[in-house]
């Protein structure tokens, strides 16, 4: 590229001769020449002459524009930002097992804040999606009146290069109708208790509409939270915070109505939600592949589902106990807490060639972050000391191993 500079003065005489220059030369366009992939600026300190920049990391120079670039993966501090991955379930209510109660998670690594249980039933929507998209989260009010959001709670670990500095939260998000869910916020929190202990509830009180609730002790807003003017058709949103409470050791995200004047079957559509350094906001979200997704939220959540699937190897304690060893997939972050759905006979032991449904749900005996073992319970008839195998006996049960924030 080249940029042609004319002088503020003008020269007159006479045009010299090959190899002299003459002042009326003086007035002709003259080029400045640089490298490629540079822009012009100046960094050094002071007034001075112009210098040639390189575009920083995560940066493309072309086609005579300087853009982000969309193929630098990891910029996305958050997981399952897309709503992709519901290892849980893909709907949560009151009659549901996680249910819809206020601090429960739902979809993977997100979580209810509401003011009080079954404020809002949750799903992962499929068709009510931005255009080109993929899936979306859903809230649905079911007790009106209630302000309500979802959270994440990013483990230290993964805050590392934004606490101290700038970040900033995006996301895509619409209403079914501005009359009642017509003021929606979202906020970076500082959490600067103990590290990966996060109290999930930071809500100590919601307060009044329009009033951004009252966050626990250890919980600090980064940014004021304000009405962001969601609307009926999706759009992008961001706020930006400096992360500089002292201290800080987690970094939590949260989106709500801000409203207490709700209609029953009111929605909140939320989807790519992305926080990254810096005050920019990568204009592409970071789409990963659903199998990478999927390795990321299985830190924090593993869950076994599906009739018939075996569930792991297992070894006849007495005559109606077999205790079952399941390997994780991942290294959890902990050693996970065990929830069974439905009733002890949608699971049961492969024995002998025979199956016995489990008289009740299979209780945790046993956990390390790389696996755990899970004791099954039958009326009678297994051999103590004997090899079994554990499985679900049905498309109702679910085991949920977790070991969230």
């Amino acid at each position: 590229m080249a940029i042609s500079v004319t002088h503020q003065t003008e020269a007159v005489g006479t045009p010299a001769g090959d190899g002299e220059i003459a002042a009326v030369e003086w007035n002709e366009p003259h080029v400045v020449e640089m490298a490629t992939g540079k822009i012009l600026g100046r960094t050094s300190a002071s007034d001075g002459a112009v210098e040639e920049i390189t575009a920083g990391s995560g940066l493309v120079l072309s086609a005579g524009e300087l853009a982000m670039d969309t193929h630098v993966t990891g910029r996305n501090r958050l997981i399952n930002g897309a709503m992709v991955i519901a290892q849980r379930g893909t709907s949560f209510t009151s009659a549901t097992t996680p249910a819809n109660n206020d601090d429960a998670y739902t979809l993977d690594r997100w979580y209810i804040l509401s003011d009080g249980n079954d404020v809002v039933d949750v799903t992962q929507e499929t068709s009510v999606v931005p255009t080109n998209g993929y899936r979306a989260i859903a809230l649905d009010v079911e007790t009106v009146n209630k302000k309500f959001g979802i959270a994440q709670i990013i483990e230290q670990a993964n805050c590392i290069g934004m606490i101290g500095g700038e970040v900033t939260l995006s996301f895509k998000a619409k209403v079914s109708a501005t009359t009642k869910l017509d003021n929606v916020k979202a906020a970076i929190i500082a959490w600067s208790g103990t590290a990966d202990t996060v109290t999930s509830d930071i809500i100590s009180a919601w307060g009044a509409e329009g009033t951004a609730p009252t966050l626990i002790a250890d919980a600090t807003y980064e940014n004021t939270p304000a009405n962001l003017g969601l609307t009926t058709s999706y759009a992008t949103y961001r706020v930006t915070a400096t992360v500089d409470t002292a201290s800080t050791k987690n970094i939590i995200v949260m989106i709500w109505s801000d409203v207490t004047d709700t209609t029953l079957g009111d929605f909140l559509y939320i989807t790519d939600v992305q926080l990254e350094v810096g005050t920019v906001v990568t204009p592409v979200f970071e789409h990963l592949r659903v199998a990478q997704d999927l390795i990321n939220c299985q830190r924090y959540t593993y869950a076994l589902d599906g009739n018939g699937r075996r569930m792991g190897n297992s070894f006849n304690k007495t005559t109606t106990v077999a205790e079952m060893y399941v390997i994780f997939p991942v290294t959890m972050r902990t050693g996970a807490t065990l929830t069974a759905v439905g009733a002890g006979s949608d699971y049961a032991i492969a024995y002998l060639n025979t199956a016995q449904a489990c008289s009740v749900v299979p209780a945790l005996a046993t956990s390390s972050p790389f696996g755990t073992t899970i004791n099954l319970t039958v009326a009678s008839g297994l051999t103590a000391g004997q090899a079994s195998n554990g499985f679900l006996n049905s498309n109702t049960g679910r085991l949920i191993l977790s070991s969230e924030l």
